[in-house]
């Protein structure tokens, strides 16, 4: 039998945050077993996530599948496991991610309230207390916050703790845009895409998950240009429309270089006086500059490195 519902979680070299994730996903509550798979994508050269994949799959209480993907890009992880994947449903889990035992009956029961084509729900940063500097606001910059109640909403959200219906993608088999393999945005292509189609999104606040970033990720020289690249989304999107919506862009252009400009000061003055603060200004300042300086040279690569 065909199982309804398929968690994926892809993944390149992160084999700690990935055990967590794959453990919390097998540990579901609420959510019948016999209509689940769990599908797991390596995105590394080598299969070099397959043994703990298969060590933790073994005594499952459904089917664990491991799909290697050897061409990096962020895309081509996602495409390969919906590839594999059969359910009817699909749940996005980061290998950063750890959810609780009642994320995905949560994700489920607002599917069905709302008869939505995509769900998504909270996601909450966790920085080691003590080691990190910035630590408020780095938790901040990794969680994902909305509405207090859930609901139909207007607006979508990234793909990681997410609950799409596959017969409402434009391809149920490869959705994702090879285009956006190196600088991320593949969701925000895709749900974009399933918005203008006049698709149904949701918000689940019971289906939130845990985000830990690895080390290297709780800085600001990591998050500052990431907060950068998100700021490039809006202008890029309109520029990606069919027909390219100019109008758009250069509204965006323009909002981005005042933001930019205000909050880049502000930032300058808070960094100088040591204000506790600093950090979300430049946060504002660099994503009103994404918005700015968003087409070819100013793209910023974070996935699709070859990694051997």
């Amino acid at each position: 039998m065909a199982p309804r519902i398929s968690i994926i979680i892809p993944t390149q070299r992160r084999l700690d945050g990935l055990a967590t994730a794959l453990r919390s996903a097998l540990a579901q509550e609420g959510v019948d077993p016999a209509g689940l798979e769990l599908v797991v994508v390596d995105n590394d050269a080598v299969p070099s996530a397959q043994p703990a994949v298969e060590a933790l799959g073994a005594g499952a209480p459904f089917p664990v599948i491991y799909v290697h993907e050897p061409e990096p890009g962020v895309a081509n992880a996602r495409n390969a496991a919906m590839a594999r994947a059969g359910g009817e449903f699909i749940a996005f889990l980061d290998d950063d991610e750890e959810a609780p035992a009642g994320w995905l009956s949560a994700l489920i029961d607002a599917q069905a309230r709302y008869a939505a084509d995509v769900v998504f729900g909270p996601v909450r940063g966790r920085a080691p207390e003590g080691q990190v500097r910035h630590r408020a606001y780095l938790e901040r910059f990794f969680s994902r916050e909305g509405p207090a109640e859930p609901g139909v909403i207007d607006h979508y959200y990234g793909c990681g703790d997410s609950f799409l219906r596959r017969s409402a993608l434009p391809d149920p088999q490869r959705p994702f845009s090879a285009i956006r393999n190196h600088i991320g945005g593949e969701d925000d292509l895709l749900f974009g895409q399933m918005k203008a189609a006049g698709k149904r999104f949701a918000w689940a606040p019971e289906a939130w998950v845990w985000e830990d970033p690895v080390p290297a990720r709780l800085t600001l020289k990591y998050a500052i240009p990431r907060a950068f690249a998100y700021g490039q989304g809006p202008s890029s999107h309109c520029a990606a429309a069919d027909p390219p919506d100019r109008l758009g862009v250069a509204g965006w252009m323009a909002q981005g270089l005042v933001q930019a400009g205000v909050f880049g000061a502000l930032a300058a003055f808070k960094w100088m006086v040591r204000a506790p603060d600093f950090a979300f200004t430049l946060d504002r300042a660099a994503r009103g500059l994404g918005k700015t300086l968003w087409w070819g040279p100013f793209k910023i690569e974070f996935y699709g490195r070859r990694t051997v």
